[in-house]
């Protein structure tokens, strides 16, 4: 290999400039224009947990040329653009939902878009009830029951009272793992919390309107000191699905696809037809309204991005 060229993961985006881990070194490059010609529609063609080849250009910088395939990827609609795509991340063992009920309330329909999104893309979701100290355990245990039932594991957690912080240290260590929710749920504190040798910065709720401050404004990919790395994201407002069809919806709610071989047609929506087990079990109790509001809302939402 020449020595100016270089391989390495994506730690680090801005945009403009990309922090690559070489194992050895940290490199921070620039990408080929032309690499943003190319492929998928996306507000960045280099993301976080890519895999990158490039070499030195005649300045001195370094410049990466190639980006190896994705393994898998967590993918939403850019904001305010609705042809755009903004990869969060890619090539992720797990990805880990932060969600509280209050303070701030996390929305059930951005919990499940990001669910329909990480199995899309074949990407393990766990889902952590954050600063589970100061919710109300009634909603914290009805909501464990909704996800659990959908086939997702569910770990209360709270980085003031320490609850439940070994439990998501095992879950990180030896993987690549993403960190991902609303602003003010917690996440850089939960990470520095892990592992208190990492310097993140970190903000309180705003009292006015009790919405969080963004401390992560781009996303980051830290090794830990356990081994494994974990990338922590800036908060999330909105979860636009992309390249996900109205008619296939239904096969990234894992309770609905166990339930879709009793309907009576093969190509149930699950909205209106007779005969069809997921509208019967809605009924009967044994699928979850909420889940089911969330998918019927999405598809009514979604619907005018796809025309």
């Amino acid at each position: 290999m020449d020595e100016r060229s270089f391989s390495g993961t994506v730690t680090r985006a801005t945009g403009s400039w990309y922090d690559v881990d070489t194992g050895g070194a940290v490199l921070r490059c620039r990408i080929r224009g032309r690499m943003r010609l190319k492929g998928v529609r996306s507000t960045s063609p280099v993301v976080v947990g890519d895999r990158v080849h490039g070499s030195g250009a005649s300045d001195g910088s370094w410049v990466i040329e190639r980006v190896e395939p994705r393994r898998n990827y967590v993918i939403r609609r850019a904001s305010n653009l609705s042809k755009e795509s903004h990869i969060i991340a890619a090539n992720i063992d797990r990805a880990l939902l932060l969600v509280t009920l209050a303070e701030p309330e996390t929305a059930p329909e951005f919990v499940d878009r990001f669910l329909v999104t990480c199995e899309a893309y074949k990407v393990p979701a766990t889902l952590l009830l954050a600063k589970s100290d100061i919710q109300d355990p009634a909603a914290m245990e009805a909501f464990r029951t909704v996800y659990e039932a959908a086939g997702y594991p569910v770990l209360e957690v709270s980085a003031r009272t320490g609850a439940g912080v070994e439990e998501v240290r095992a879950l990180l260590g030896g993987r690549t793992t993403l960190l991902a929710g609303n602003s003010g749920v917690g996440k850089s504190t939960l990470v520095q919390t892990v592992d208190p040798s990492l310097d993140i910065r970190t903000g309180e709720i705003s009292d006015s309107h009790h919405k969080g401050r963004h401390t992560t404004t781009f996303s980051t990919m830290y090794p830990l000191a356990d081994g494994g790395r974990i990338i922590d994201t800036p908060g999330i407002k909105g979860f636009g699905l992309i390249d996900i069809d109205g008619a296939e919806l239904w096969h990234y709610f894992p309770e609905m696809m166990r339930l879709a071989p009793g309907c009576r047609f093969y190509n149930c929506t699950h909205v209106h037809e007779p005969g069809c087990a997921v509208r019967d079990a809605v009924e009967r109790g044994g699928l979850a309204w909420p889940r089911y509001e969330s998918y019927l809302k999405i598809l009514d939402e979604d619907d005018k991005y796809r025309k």
